[in-house]
């Protein structure tokens, strides 16, 4: 079978740039036959994901019908798996998942299993108000057992300001704000932290995080690879 991955991106450019080099550096290739068969679609203009889920029914609806013809796209285009690089947007993936016939990706879920293999109990969730809010994290978390926690309002305003004012407007993430919500999440008794935002995976990215976080993207990156049938890298095993 000749296995391709669809990569639904875009949300933001830089974030869809960066899953893919995960990609790449994650898989076992001596070759380019050997690496992932990929085609990227990168929707920039697909409207905010926060500020549909927060605002009204027609903009949720305005996301979801953008997403759903995007995976149709890629449906078409011979694509076997999804990958959707922006946590945010699954708040509208699994209706989008009952429309197509190949398979998307889960990130959130997946990352879920990963925690729960690790015997982690109590993870922060570091994400958009918008994935906060509708509990996307802490809804599958719970389902495998594990109590999911949330910055502190002031903490989460600069997980906000990391996101938007930082990596989105294209510049570095200021080391300081990560460093303050880090003391947040340590101070309420976590024993790890999920790096929930994809903006987030481009800031560790650039920048050396402790082994504390579990970056989701990375975690999509690996089951992308396995649904093409290509082999891990060992250090990724």
């Amino acid at each position: 079978m000749n296995y391709r991955l669809g990569v639904l991106g875009g949300m933001g450019p830089q974030a869809t740039n960066t899953f893919y080099q995960f990609v790449i550096d994650r898989t076992d290739a001596q070759r380019d036959q050997d690496h992932v068969n990929a085609l990227i679609l990168s929707d920039s203009d697909m409207p905010d994901r926060t500020a549909a889920i927060l605002g009204s029914g027609e903009a949720r609806e305005r996301v979801y019908r953008r997403l759903l013809s995007d995976a149709r796209l890629l449906e078409q285009a011979g694509c076997t798996a999804i990958a959707v690089p922006c946590n945010t947007s699954h708040y509208f993936l699994d209706r989008v998942q009952e429309q197509i016939g190949i398979p998307i990706l889960h990130m959130i879920r997946e990352t879920a299993k990963v925690l729960a293999a690790q015997g982690k109990k109590r993870p922060g969730i570091l994400a958009t108000d918008g994935t906060i809010q509708t509990g996307l994290y802490q809804k599958e978390f719970a389902a495998l057992g594990i109590q999911a926690v949330v910055p502190s309002p002031q903490a989460q305003d600069l997980v906000m300001s990391l996101i938007y004012d930082d990596v989105k407007a294209g510049r570095d993430g200021d080391p300081e704000k990560f460093a303050a919500i880090h003391r947040d999440l340590v101070g309420q008794g976590c024993d790890c932290g999920v790096l929930a935002c994809t903006e987030l995976s481009v800031f560790a990215a650039q920048t050396r995080l402790p082994p504390f976080y579990t970056d989701a993207m990375a975690v999509l990156a690996v089951r992308a690879i396995q649904a093409c049938h290509k082999p891990l890298r060992d250090f990724f095993q």
